[in-house]
C-alpha cells in the first residue's frame, strides 16, 4: 500500500470513529462497514481530486444575456450583460458581482469607450452639474465693488452695543 492509501484509511476510521462517538447516531453494527466504506471512497474521491490539475487553464468563457447593441438601445437603462437587467448606471451592479468596468468589457469583448451610464442619466447629471457651477474656472476678473467717495457723506452708524454689567 501507498502512503496516500494509509492515509485515506486512517481518515475514513478517524471519521467512523467520530460519527459513531456521536451520541445522537443511532446504527446498527451492520451499518459500521458500509458507512466505512463510504467514508473511504470520498477520502479517495476528494484527494484524487484535489491531486488532478485542471485539464485547460483557459479562462471560462461568458455568455452575454444580450447584445452589446440591445443594452444600449435605450437611453433611458443600460443592460447588464451578465443578468439582462436594466440599470441606470453599471458600476455599483459590477462591483456586486467582483468585476470592475474594465474587467467587464474584458469578459464580453466590448470597446474601451463602453459605457457604464445610461445616457439619459449621464445628462441630467451633467445638467445638474453645470447648473450648479462644476466645471467652471473661477472668475478672475470679478467687479471689484467701489468704495464710497470721500464726497458721499457716510453714513450714520449706531453704536456697539456695550453691556454695562
Amino acid at each position: 500500500m501507498t502512503d496516500e492509501t494509509i492515509d485515506a484509511v486512517e481518515l475514513a476510521t478517524e471519521l467512523t470513529m467520530a460519527w459513531l462517538s456521536n451520541p445522537n447516531t443511532r446504527t446498527s453494527a451492520e451499518d459500521v462497514p458500509a458507512f466505512l466504506k463510504l467514508m473511504h471512497d470520498a477520502v479517495i474521491g476528494l484527494s484524487t481530486a484535489a491531486s488532478q490539475a485542471p485539464a485547460d487553464d483557459a479562462a471560462p468563457e461568458f455568455t452575454a444575456a444580450v447584445t452589446a447593441r440591445k443594452s444600449l438601445a435605450n437611453p433611458d437603462v443600460i443592460i447588464s450583460m451578465i443578468d439582462g437587467k436594466p440599470y441606470k448606471t453599471l458600476t455599483r451592479h459590477l462591483t456586486t458581482n467582483g468585476l470592475t468596468p474594465d474587467e467587464y468589457r474584458a469578459r464580453y469583448g466590448l470597446k474601451p469607450d463602453y459605457p457604464m451610464t445610461a445616457p439619459s442619466y449621464s445628462a441630467m447629471r451633467r445638467d445638474m452639474a453645470k447648473k450648479i457651477g462644476l466645471g467652471r474656472k473661477p472668475r478672475q476678473n470679478a467687479p471689484v465693488k467701489a468704495e464710497a467717495s470721500p464726497s458721499e457723506p457716510k453714513r450714520n452708524r449706531p453704536a456697539k452695543f456695550v453691556d454695562p454689567g
